[in-house]
């Protein structure tokens, strides 16, 4: 029968079930009707005839069942009734249905929102055409980790490299759009021409960016986010041509993006221009600092690994067209990393290990519920015995339990597409700052599939083992016993899966207080400097009016006399950069009496461009000599403060008081007078609390070859900082009311946000923890109670031939406890395993810490004797007199 005619006529039955069903019974009437005539026309009676007839051919219900069989349409029939019947048992049992149905959802849920954080972060392609083939370039520093690279680097890799179709760099750009109300400060990138050829993308409306657009003396151009465009220039079509003043100067908006453009490189910018170095430009000049992110994209069909040996084949074989100073020297060549690698290798670590936790709540789902349904299936034994007695097959049976499994998953995974959209807000609001994506975490189709294919296998996983127990047991038996056994295999797998369960909730408590300890000892470890009491916010000095050093100093010396005389103010100060701001600056230098030239070889340091009053604002301690004080001002010498740590490195046990230094601009060139070391001061953290000490050192503002433009002011106060800020603000802006503030936050904030990271993986950890210590004390509260149920008999045996009802308590909490020591000494290996996942993460604490272990062992512990206690107080109850009459 073709395939068009057989799904016309399982139509046909579906549709008209009843003239089908006379269809068949005329049919198999016919059938004994024709074997009845045969039988007659040999001489048989009629009654004979028929008999014969019945007995050739078979019960006539068990012919016309068999004649239905063969259709497609009677599967799916079947189907339609064993789903009807798993929500009839459910209904029937709506308890064991909710626990099952919530504990799904919990697992399904938690699953489905981490992995739309996860997926479109580490595993979905960049949203840029042929995504693989963007990489970033970096530069080696002298560990051998990557740094950014030089303008200059960039210009001899782009001439002389040939696995790149386009290669451009990006460097983070703050302009201030200052004729709109009150100033505004952009986040932007000045980038070199081919920089959106690269990531694959053009403007949406207007044009790309040309060669002749990043000469200098070109036209001021701009390319702006469809955000500005909609948010000052009056949509995209009003934005093209139009002229807006940025840091002072015009530009010609010249194109804008499509309003889906991720820019990966920088999430929050809003504006482009070009970046217009000097291809030649001497060795002290901004073109050869490290501050530039350079992007390529491959040759179709380059691999990684050629244009890798690529460059370390020109790093090592300079040429005179293009010479390089000692700290860009390109020894070993360039690193080159895949776009998606590079920017997601400092948060791959937090977000596998949130993934691995998800993954154990809910393999602890999936074996409760497991769990669940073998206790049930053992309830169940008489009615399968029933059905089997009645003609259905194992694998009929086998069919049914794995189809009301499969619906109390997808019922939890419906369920669990709630909890996860629930989940998911909390997880944006907990994500640290500086996530690379986050905009892209959205509960999507991908993560529909993903909760769909979940739920697939968790209805076939949770339901094939209890489904084959059932299926597998001797049936026939039970029916005439009568009784609601338990079968032989049952206990031990249910054992089995409870220890599984204590096991994974072992492995993500020790994950939790493996970060819990890290977190107390990082956030017990002194920043150098006081915290409380202490607000920031950066301001710039915007305008061509602030183009000479001479002005920009007087704004900032002028706006912090003004912030000093806000009441409540005890101190103030300026800096180039803040720590744990997310600011690194570093320089190269060179000691006198040691002559080390090469910055790269690890001569290099953190530069702080300070206000005097920095060390007594932020409370740095003075450990030698003196610190910067009023007089170190233009026209004084160069006096230097340095750290601990660079008293250490260069000095060891010298002293380096009256030692002469240079720095940055200022190597080599014999020009500029020595800068004299005037004192040491204590270490600070710039970047993260877990950073070893850094070497750094401080010039007074005015003293260094430029006063920096965008700087961070820090203000002492004597009450809350927060309550302080718009007073500050107003005392900045009677300066000067066009510049911009921003990042206004306290320390004590910058602190916290230091270590989000951390804080993140601990929270959801620690909740995943909870969760699946919930989740096994419900299993192990399940297994208890049902064997107490089970061993009624026995208990009231033992009662009444002596046994006290404390020994009988006690012979129930040691089944749990027992339970709980296998769990335990599993899941301390399993904790062992998962530490190594945390390992980049940890801070003052050992992966195989004595004091986590113990803690989690004995939380475990606890949680099982709790658990078994009801069960355990039940059996303490047993009336053997009752018993025994039962």
């Amino acid at each position: 029968m073709s395939l068009l005619r057989q799904l016309t006529r399982g139509l046909g039955v579906l549709v008209r079930r009843d003239r089908a069903d006379r269809d068949v019974h005329d049919e198999v009437q016919h059938f004994l009707d024709q074997a009845s005539a045969d039988a007659m026309t040999r001489g048989a009676s009629e009654a004979g005839a028929r008999r014969s007839a019945r007995l050739a051919f078979g019960a006539a219900v068990m012919i016309r069942e068999e004649i239905r069989s063969h259709g497609w349409e009677d599967r799916l029939t079947t189907l339609v009734g064993d789903v009807r019947y798993a929500f009839r048992g459910m209904i029937r049992r709506p308890g064991f249905a909710i626990v099952a149905v919530l504990t799904l959802a919990l697992g399904i849920g938690a699953s489905t929102a981490i992995f739309s954080a996860v997926d479109p972060i580490l595993f979905a392609p960049l949203p840029y055409p042929q995504a693989g083939r963007v990489v970033m370039l970096s530069d080696r520093n002298s560990g051998g980790g990557p740094i950014a690279v030089t303008y200059g680097t960039y210009v001899e890799i782009a001439a002389r490299s040939r696995s790149f179709g386009a290669l451009a760099i990006a460097d983070r750009w703050q302009p201030a759009l200052m004729q709109m109300g009150d100033p505004e400060r952009l986040t932007g990138d000045l980038v070199t021409a081919d920089y959106f050829r690269v990531l694959g993308v053009s403007p949406a409306i207007g044009r790309n960016f040309s060669a002749t657009d990043d000469q200098r003396g070109a036209p001021n151009v701009a390319i702006v986010s469809d955000a500005l465009a909609r948010r000052h220039l009056g949509g995209a079509q009003a934005a093209l041509g139009r002229a807006v003043t940025l840091d002072g100067d015009l530009f010609t908006v010249i194109g804008v993006m499509p309003h889906d453009f991720d820019n990966i490189l920088a999430p929050r910018a809003d504006v482009w221009a070009p970046r217009r170095y000097r291809a030649s430009a001497p060795f002290q000049s901004g073109e050869w600092g490290h501050h530039e992110q350079m992007v390529g994209r491959l040759v179709a069909g380059v691999p990684l690994d050629q244009a890798q040996r690529e460059l370390k084949a020109i790093g090592a074989t300079p040429v005179t067209a293009y010479p390089r100073p000692p700290w860009a020297a390109m020894n070993g060549g360039l690193l080159v990393e895949s776009l998606q690698a590079a920017i997601t290798h400092d948060v791959r670590p937090a977000l596998l290990a949130v993934l691995a936790a998800v993954g154990l709540v809910l393999a602890i789902a999936v074996v409760n519920v497991a769990n669940l349904l073998l206790t049930r299936g053992a309830q169940r034994r008489s009615e399968l015995a029933l059905r089997a007695t009645l003609g259905a097959g194992r694998g009929r049976l086998v069919r049914q339990l794995l189809t009301e499994s499969v619906i109390l998953a997808l019922i939890g995974g419906v369920a669990g597409i709630g909890v996860a959209a629930i989940g998911l807000r909390a997880l944006v609001l907990l994500v640290p700052d500086g996530l690379p994506r986050a905009s892209a975490i959205r509960l999507d189709g991908s993560a529909l599939v993903f909760a769909l294919a979940v739920t697939t296998l968790i209805g076939i996983v949770v339901g094939i083992a209890p489904a084959l127990q059932g299926a597998r047991a001797n049936l026939h038996h039970d029916i005439r016993s009568g009784r609601r056994t338990t079968g032989s295999g049952q206990p031990v797998l249910r054992r089995a899966l409870v220890i599984a369960e204590i096991a994974l909730a072992m492995v993500v408590l020790v994950g939790a207080g493996l970060m819990l300890r890290s977190l107390w000892r990082l956030f017990s470890t002194a920043p150098g400097f006081t915290a409380q009491h202490t607000l920031s916010m950066q301001v710039e000095a915007a305008g061509h009016q602030y183009d000479s050093t001479t002005a920009r100093y007087q704004l900032f010396t002028q706006a912090l006399a003004a912030v000093r005389n806000v009441p409540g103010v005890t101190d103030a100060a300026f800096t180039s950069q803040l720590p744990l701001s997310g600011d690194v600056d570093g320089y190269g230098f060179e000691i006198e009496s040691a002559r080390l030239t090469d910055p790269n070889a690890g001569h290099n340091a953190l530069r702080y461009v300070v206000s005097p009053s920095w060390f007594r604002t932020m409370k740095i301690p003075l450990l030698h000599g003196r610190t910067l004080e009023e007089y170190d001002r233009p026209g004084a010498a160069e006096a230097i403060v340095i750290s601990a740590a660079m008293a250490r490195n260069e000095f060891g046990g010298r002293d380096p008081i009256g030692q002469r230094m240079r720095a940055g601009p200022e190597i080599g060139d014999t020009s500029r007078a020595w800068g004299v070391i005037v004192g040491v001061v204590g270490d600070v953290k710039q970047s993260s609390l877990a950073d070893d000490a850094s070497a750094a050192f401080y010039v007074a503002t005015g003293l260094w070859p430029w006063v920096d433009n965008v700087q961070s002011l820090v203000v002492r106060t004597t009450g809350d900082p927060a309550a302080l800020a718009p007073a500050i603000e107003r005392a900045i802006w009677s300066v000067d009311r066009n510049q911009p503030i921003i990042r206004v936050a306290t320390m004590e904030e910058l602190l916290d946000r230091s270590e989000a990271q951390r804080h993140f993986v601990l929270t959801v950890f620690s909740a995943f923890g909870f969760a699946a210590l919930a989740l096994a004390a419900i299993g192990i509260f399940g297994l208890v109670s049902g064997s107490v149920t089970e061993r009624l008999s026995e208990l009231g045996v033992r009662t009444a031939l002596g046994a006290t009802r404390g020994s009988i308590v006690l012979l129930v909490l040691r089944q749990g406890m027992a339970l709980a020591g296998a769990g335990v000494v599993i899941g301390l290996a399993g904790g062992a395993a998962v530490s190594q996942i945390l390992r980049t993460l940890l801070f003052g604490v050992a992966r195989n810490d004595v004091l986590t272990f113990a803690g989690a062992s004995f939380l475990v512990a606890a949680v099982t004797m709790a658990a078994s206690a009801i069960p355990a107080w039940r059996a303490g109850q047993v009336d053997p007199a009752v018993t025994l009459r039962g």
